[in-house]
C-alpha cells in the first residue's frame, strides 16, 4: 500500500496500554507511534523489543504535536462522538495519523481533526485496544 500512518494517544494514563498499543503497531504495519503529554511510567513488557522497529514520538503539548505532523497527512480522530463516521464504512486515507483520547477522557482538539471515526460498541473500549481495532481495519481496507 502506498502512503503511511500512524497512531497515538492524548494524555495517555498508563504505560502498560502504550507497549500493546506499540506491539499492535508493529504487527499491524504502523510507521510510527506518538504520545501527546505524559502521565504514565515507563515499563518493560515489550518482549519484541518493538522500540527498535517503529519509532515512539513523544509530543510535550498537543500544539507542539498539531505543528510537528507530516505536510498533507489527515489527522483522524477516534472517538464516540455523535456525527462521527462509523469504521465499517470509513475509507481510511492514503497518508494519516490516527489519535486516540485517554483512558478516562475525550480528544481535546477534535475540531482541528479531518475526520472522526468510532467503532460501535455497546461500551468504550481499553484505548490500546480502540486504536488495535482502527489499524487492524486499516489493514483489511487496504488496495
Amino acid at each position: 500500500m502506498r502512503g503511511y500512518f500512524g497512531i497515538g494517544v492524548e494524555n495517555l494514563k498508563t504505560g502498560v496500554n502504550l507497549g500493546t498499543l506499540w506491539r499492535s503497531a508493529q504487527c499491524l504495519g504502523a510507521d510510527f507511534i506518538f504520545v501527546i503529554g505524559k502521565r504514565f511510567k515507563r515499563q518493560c513488557s515489550d518482549t519484541l523489543k518493538t522500540y527498535r522497529h517503529i519509532p515512539l514520538y513523544e509530543y510535550e503539548t498537543k500544539d507542539h504535536f498539531l505543528k510537528s505532523r507530516p505536510y498533507n497527512c489527515k489527522l483522524v480522530g477516534v472517538e464516540i462522538k455523535e456525527g462521527a463516521k462509523n469504521i465499517h464504512a470509513y475509507n481510511h486515507p492514503q497518508r494519516a495519523i490516527y489519535v486516540l483520547g485517554a483512558e478516562d477522557s475525550s480528544l481535546t482538539f477534535l475540531d482541528k481533526c479531518h475526520d472522526i471515526i468510532q467503532i460501535p460498541s455497546n461500551y468504550c473500549f481499553n484505548v490500546a485496544v480502540a486504536g488495535s481495532i482502527v489499524m487492524y481495519d486499516r489493514k483489511l481496507k487496504e488496495k
